[in-house]
């Protein structure tokens, strides 16, 4: 009798003891769910001054986190969102459908698909072009910065999807990567360095140096990924011949000169040192070697792996046309050659992550940047990740957020 009233007991004890940890669990679970998209940005236009004049911006909302867009010869764009995904926006109203045939992209600790560019005959061959993580096979949470190419003819689906170049620079931490189309034909692809690249068969801090891998450096390829004959280290031993400028940290923009038709980057520095530079045939441009940054941990040296960072130049090392310091983290970026805003013509605009706004830079009439340098948008409180000028000469902004927007820039017509 007493051991079978002791075992009723017992079996209240667990059963009890079973539902308490069951509400534990959904607890635990419910409170690390994650919360819903933050939206702060208003849903209507609004107007901003800029030298005493006004300008309006225009969201378009229902991105998530949107990387790059590239305007199609209609004038539709495509947007691409870091989670993988490849959106279009028509008469500024974003599609509800997404573009099918993206390839698998590793979409964590801001890895994902990024950058995207049309082939300079797409009217003919209709291909696009693409940068995203390409994970590991055997290596869940490792990706490597890949090219991809595809054909878009319209509609919600690429047909022909293939990747033209998987680079060698592996990481476990994010990696930038920018695409543009040079005036001479080819393709110009930018590869960040592993920060820090800790994981084992993943690339270290220092690999912007070395010449035998891609990461930390600006490649220039064929159309179909291969390198050019023409390339600067092409039968140099030791050097790939896809390597175009090397020494990069992290170009989280690449665009053409439209005056020059050089290709320029702004690029990441670690605390402080972020830079622009005109990116020239064969150059390096130090990193991390030379630096106006810190690590992020205060030491001047990158996690206490790489070169010393005790001087901010080296022989055969190049210095930066612009840099910041403190850091705003430089993201998209554009020249503006327009008519919709006169006293903007030959300013540069960048995107700021970590400052949320968009920086414009002016120029002097020796066409060096002059001053002041002005800081919009800061009531919005944005990510800035993508700077683009439409075909329109309106501005066109992509905000790096969870509930992310198009935003459309354009003057304000006073009526006379």
């Amino acid at each position: 009798m007493i051991l079978k009233r002791g075992l009723s007991i017992l079996k209240r004890f667990v059963t009890l003891t079973l539902v308490a940890l069951v509400i534990v669990v959904a607890v635990g679970t419910a409170q690390q769910a994650p919360a819903p998209a933050q939206d702060t940005l208003p849903n209507g236009p609004q107007v901003f001054m800029s030298g005493g004049k006004a300008y309006r911006v225009v969201p378009t909302k229902g991105l998530v986190r949107p990387w790059a867009l590239a305007f199609l010869p209609s004038g539709e764009m495509l947007i691409t969102e870091r989670p993988g995904r490849l959106r279009i926006v028509r008469n500024g109203v974003l599609d509800p459908a997404e573009i099918t045939g993206m390839p698998k992209v590793l979409h964590q600790r801001l890895m994902g698909l990024m950058d995207i560019a049309l082939h300079p005959r797409f009217a003919d061959n209709h291909l696009i072009y693409f940068t995203y993580s390409r994970p590991k096979p055997d290596q869940a949470d490792v990706a490597s910065a890949t090219l991809g190419r595809a054909r878009y003819d319209g509609g919600h689906a690429l047909s022909d999807v293939r990747d033209l170049l998987v680079s060698d620079a592996w990481t476990d931490q994010p990696s930038a990567s920018r695409i543009v189309f040079g005036r001479d034909g080819k393709l110009y692809m930018s590869i960040g360095i592993p920060i820090p690249g800790v994981k084992p068969g993943t690339l270290p801090t220092r690999s912007a140096q070395d010449p035998s891998n891609l990461a930390g450096k600006v490649l220039r390829l064929n159309d179909d990924g291969s390198a050019p004959s023409d390339n600067p280290f092409v039968g140099r031993r030791g050097y790939r011949p896809e390597i175009f400028a090397m020494g990069i940290r992290n170009a989280l923009a690449l665009i053409v000169h439209p005056d020059t038709g050089e290709i320029w980057d702004a690029e990441n520095g670690p605390f402080g040192g972020d830079e622009i530079n005109p990116i020239r045939a064969g150059k390096n441009y130090g990193w991390p070697v030379i630096s106006y940054g810190r690590a992020y941990g205060g030491e001047r040296n990158e996690g206490g792996s790489g070169p010393s960072l005790e001087e901010p130049c080296a022989p055969g090392m190049e210095q930066p046309y612009l840099f910041w310091s403190p850091s705003i983290a430089v993201s998209g970026m554009v020249i503006y050659t327009g008519d919709r805003f006169p006293a903007w013509k030959g300013h540069t605009f960048i995107g700021a992550l970590t400052g949320t706004h968009l920086e414009r830079v002016p120029v002097n009439a020796k066409g060096l940047p002059g001053r002041p340098w002005e800081r919009m948008l800061t009531e919005l409180k944005q990510r800035i990740r993508e700077v683009r000028q439409g075909p329109d000469g309106l501005l066109y902004l992509l905000t790096d957020e969870d509930a992310g927007a198009l935003l459309r820039i354009e003057p304000l017509e006073v009526p006379q």
